[in-house]
């Protein structure tokens, strides 16, 4: 297995990374918003709360 930061060998302390350094790199990214989650919820509250409401309204 290889790194996903910089393509290495992974070590087992570290895994799947290679390095403290390439885990903190990752880390970043996702705090920075690099990564994301695609979602597939309304940018809006309202419509979210509204969504929710007829999901629960609706017969198992």
């Amino acid at each position: 297995m290889t790194c996903p930061i910089c393509n290495r060998p992974t070590r087992t302390e570290y895994r799947p990374f290679c390095s403290r350094r390439c885990a903190d790199v990752d880390l970043g990214r996702w705090l920075t918003g690099a990564y994301a989650v695609p979602s597939t919820d309304p940018e809006d509250l309202e419509e979210a709360l509204e969504a929710t409401e007829k999901a629960q309204e609706k017969p198992h």
